[in-house]
């Protein structure tokens, strides 16, 4: 089913309640370094966001005003860690403590020429151990959607990680709203229909 202006997606959250026991992988070859942004820039944050979600339509917060997104990334318990490959930012992970115990990877992904070269595995990876050394950790969880890279809800399992929650979400066409450009492409969207492209919203 597809509605006028609208695109579906379907979220699916998975959780694990324990540390996982398994034997590290080897870290990608190169010179990487993991550093916390303490915090974050609202523009160096943007860059990270809009370039790694480009490619899965990431559109929640290319929406949010500065002083919204400011007020998050900001926070004390939010902590974004920017994966440098080489000198070079390849990648980012946003762990969020707001919640005592139940602490959620909100935000993982590589820049487009990482993809692919183990860098998203081993962000995950380091990612799931950090948030497990937190004291008083008691649930890690993560969400995907079918927007997202498909192979990344079956690397979250093979990480350790349990669906537990699905659900249908339906979003406004970022196309129609100047999220994204007009001739933005996705297999999730439709062709825009030639009245929407001449709609005064645009």
């Amino acid at each position: 089913m597809t509605l006028p202006g609208r695109i579906r997606t379907v979220v699916t959250a998975l959780e694990m309640t324990a540390r996982p026991a398994r034997a590290p992988h080897p870290a990608p070859p190169g010179r990487l370094a993991l550093l916390r942004a303490e915090p974050p820039t609202v523009a160096f944050y943007r860059f990270l966001y809009d370039t790694i979600g480009a490619r899965w339509l990431w559109i929640v917060r290319r929406r949010m005003s500065d002083d919204d997104l400011r007020a998050i990334i900001s926070d004390p318990e939010v902590e974004v860690f920017v994966l440098h490959v080489a000198g070079c930012p390849a990648g980012y992970v946003e762990l969020d403590f707001r919640t005592p115990g139940d602490v959620e990877i909100a935000y993982l992904g590589v820049m487009p020429e990482f993809v692919g070269r183990g860098f998203g595995r081993h962000l995950l990876e380091w990612a799931i151990d950090t948030a497990w050394s937190r004291a008083g950790t008691t649930r890690l969880w993560i969400h995907t959607c079918s927007w997202d890279d498909p192979r990344a809800l079956a690397m979250y399992q093979r990480a350790g990680f349990t669906p537990f929650r699905q659900d249908e979400a339906w979003d406004d066409d970022p196309r129609l709203d100047g999220t994204l450009p007009r001739d933005y492409r996705h297999p999730a969207l439709a062709p825009l229909d030639p009245l929407a492209l001449t709609s005064p919203a645009g």
